[in-house]
Formats: structure tokens, sequence, C-alpha cells
């Protein structure tokens, strides 16, 4: 966990809930590199190697550089259905849980 602090910055990570999605692509839109629609239509993350994560609650890492995108994401999904947390503690950040 020391790993982030010598970073100095938190590392965060996003995931989609599938059952709130309402596939309408904006993440998609905005962060290409993170999230995709399937087949199902629906909106789901993508780890680093661009394959699509499945499991309900995946995570994948929030690359610095993609940060903003994913944020704006997250604040324009019409779903409310992504959740952007500090993996630490798992305290959610940006999203509709967000404090």
């Amino acid at each position: 966990m020391q790993q982030e602090a010598a970073t100095g910055a938190e590392a965060l990570e996003v995931w989609i809930d599938q059952d709130l999605c309402t596939g309408d692509g904006i993440c998609a839109q905005y962060a290409p590199e993170v999230f995709e629609l399937d087949i199902d239509g629906l909106a789901y993350v993508k780890n680093e190697q661009d394959e699509l994560l499945q499991d309900k609650g995946a995570a994948t890492p929030v690359r610095l550089p993609l940060l903003t995108d994913v944020i704006d994401s997250a604040k324009e999904c019409p779903g409310e259905c992504i959740h952007v947390r500090r993996v630490s503690d798992s305290v959610e950040v940006y999203g509709p849980n967000a404090g």
C-alpha cells in the first residue's frame, strides 16, 4: 500500500454497474481506452491489455493520463453506473455514491 504514496497520487480504479447501464456509450466516447460497449449493448471496463472485463463488479486501474476522461464519464453517465474508487480503502471518490 505504500506504493501509492510513493507515486504522489492515490491509486484509483473504475467499475461499471451493468444493472444500471443505459447503453448510451457516452463513457466510450470520453475514454475509449477504458470503456467499451459489448454485443449486449452495455458498457464494460477494459484492462491495460484492451481486454473487456465482463465479470460483475470487475474493476480496472485508472491511469493518470485518463483520469479526467474517466471522471467526465462518471459525471455525464445518464445511468449513473460508473464508480471510481480508491484502491487503498475502496471509498468511492467519483460517481453516484461519492461523498
